[in-house]
This record gives C-alpha cells, structure tokens and sequence, in this order.
C-alpha cells in the first residue's frame, strides 16, 4: 500500500469510528392542552367540536346540583355512569334546530331515550328516564290561587 492510500484509509477509518460513538436514546414528551371546558346553558356534545348541547338533549341525570358533569375529554362524572340523553337532538342522528342561547334558564321537561356514559358509548342508565322530572335544586313557579284570574 502507498502512503497515500494509507492515509486515506486511515482518514476513512477515524472520521467513521468517531462518527460511531454512541448515540443517547431521545427523549420525547408530548402534552395536549384540551382547554376550558365550552361554557353552555344545558352541556356540549361528547364529540368534536363540542358544541352547545340544545335545551333537552341532556337529563337531568347529567346534571348534579345544576352543574353539568361534562362529555368528551372533560367528562367528570362517575366511573361506570350511563345517563339519559334525547338523541333526537343530536345532529348526528338529523337534528337542525336551534342551539341554545347563553343566558337561558334549564329545562325541566326531559324526555330521554338513551342512556350515554359522557364518551359517547350508549348503555344502560340504571333507571327509566321517565322519573327524572327536574334538576336538583329546582323550583316551580308558584300556581295561582285560582283559575278564574280574579277574586271572587
């Protein structure tokens, strides 16, 4: 071998056991920040992009002490939990009315008829939706005294 070759070579060698050293394992850490959780009168829906829920959708079920368990990712509820939803306000299933306005009252006139567990699973709820009547908490106008609109 010449003394040229053998400086190549042995350039060849150095730069590729030096370009072998060992190499530490990265190190990846990937965080998701879902934020706030969307501010609505009667809840959200359990699917992207999470938008306010219609009066009547949810029941009262879903609700402890007038605040909303949630659905999707910030679902808080009990483990195991199947409530009862009105799935003929869902848009999935056709629904096109009106969403509801900020500001309005709850409802207290439901009538379900499916049971979700706030990841959008059906399953059983446990009870017949039609005993939930109201929200905890509330409070029914007081009835007249008469029906007559007057004193008699």
């Amino acid at each position: 071998m010449t003394t040229h070759r053998k400086v190549i070579f042995l350039s060849v060698l150095a730069i590729a056991l030096l370009g072998s050293g060992s190499v530490g394992a990265a190190q990846v850490s990937v965080g998701v920040d879902i934020g706030a959780p969307p501010v609505c009168p009667y809840g959200y829906f359990d699917y992207a992009p999470y938008d306010c829920a219609p009066y009547g959708y949810y029941g009262p079920d879903w609700f402890v002490g007038g605040v909303f368990l949630g659905a999707g990712p910030w679902f808080h509820g009990p483990h195991g939990f199947y409530g009862h939803v009105d799935n003929r306000f869902d848009p999935h299933n056709g629904y096109r009315g009106p969403l509801p306005q900020r500001g309005e009252q709850q409802f207290n006139h439901f009538h379900g008829n499916e049971a979700r567990d706030g990841q959008g699973h059906v399953g059983p709820a446990g009870h017949d939706a039609g005993s939930e009547h109201r929200l905890p908490g509330f409070r029914a106008a007081p009835h007249a005294a008469s029906h007559g609109g007057g004193r008699r």
